[in-house]
């Protein structure tokens, strides 16, 4: 099988997907309130352009595929893409990202097309805090997706939860008390300043040494060998079901061993989520590209990728995380 390697000599084998920027929720890390800037139908990629990109990703040694947005689910006919993304060789792990707003509705369907997994986003365990950071959300939809997920063995469904000071911090435990009953698989993830110019995210990071403190008190945090081919460092509580992950992008950044590349979704490859640095696919698919062509630029998105982000500078990028994919 080809390998792909960037210029640092880092493997790379991790395709993200954005399938829309568009979500049904209004998370303040993610998107504005009044929302954005949509792109218009015929500029975003169509699941046969998407299915071509990752076949030739595959080629290169791409195994794992994670799909993403704005929120998956509320692009229509999901499940097809997944069933033609599952029937490629060598792609061997089919993942999404969700909001579960209304994951209870397709989880059986994804499932039965060849999903593997869920990630599920979820920073509030309480309803006023849950609407506070969703600004239009429901929590009691989300729950019912998680179970959902579980019931249609989407497993392990992984909770994605952003830690952000003086709105959040205060569930750490709660969340991690979740994980000794329950067999939650909950990981926190630091705040990141990808900010849009927005002044007021500079104080909401809360680094993940802090966050292990806090959760000591409920006894000592063993690491345990878990791993799901990216960055979480994953531990254990004594006598817990489930396991807690610490994603760190700022404080003790794991830029040295990233493996992965985005595809937005008007097919722009992103070597970095940090970097507005972009190859365009959608125009070379649409005019004939061979797969080879297609090939030679994915490997170019490789070799771009950077040495490491410049988080801890502060950075400001021309998109939002809703228009990456995260």
């Amino acid at each position: 099988m080809v390998r792909l390697f960037d210029s640092f000599d880092r493997p790379v084998n991790y395709l993200r997907i954005s399938v829309t920027d568009r979500c049904n929720l209004r998370c303040i890390y993610c998107m504005p309130l009044e929302g954005i800037s949509l792109m218009a139908h015929e500029n975003i990629l169509s699941y046969e352009e998407i299915s071509t990109v990752a076949q030739a990703a595959a080629d290169l040694g791409i195994i794992k595929v994670r799909l993403t947005g704005g929120e998956p689910l509320v692009r229509e006919r999901l499940t097809t893409l997944v069933a033609m993304l599952a029937q490629i060789q060598g792609i061997d792990d089919i993942s999404l990202t969700t909001n579960a707003v209304i994951l209870e509705r397709y989880a059986g369907e994804l499932k039965n097309a060849g999903l593997h997994r869920v990630n599920i986003s979820l920073d509030s365990l309480r309803s006023n805090g849950f609407h506070q950071i969703t600004r239009v959300g429901n929590l009691d939809d989300v729950l019912r997706g998680i179970e959902a997920a579980r019931q249609a063995g989407l497993n392990p469904v992984k909770i994605n939860t952003v830690v952000m000071r003086g709105i959040n911090d205060d569930e750490v435990i709660d969340f991690a008390r979740l994980t000794i009953e329950n067999e939650w698989h909950v990981r926190f993830i630091e705040y990141m300043p990808f900010s849009n110019g927005d002044e007021k995210a500079d104080g909401l990071l809360v680094p993940v040494a802090e966050m292990k403190a806090s959760i000591e008190t409920l006894g000592e945090l063993t690491p345990t060998l878990e791993s799901g081919g990216g960055p979480a460092k994953y531990f254990r509580l004594p006598g817990a079901r489930g396991t807690i992950g610490f994603i760190s992008p700022v404080s003790e950044h794991f830029c040295q061993a990233c493996n992965r590349l985005r595809l937005t979704a008007d097919g722009k490859l992103r070597p970095c989520l940090f970097s507005d640095k972009e190859i365009d696919l959608r125009e070379p698919l649409r005019q004939g590209a061979t797969a080879d062509d297609i090939k030679r630029l994915i490997q170019e998105a490789a070799s771009c990728k950077p040495e490491g982000h410049r988080l801890k500078a502060g950075i400001t990028c021309e998109r939002f995380m809703a228009q990456i994919g995260g």
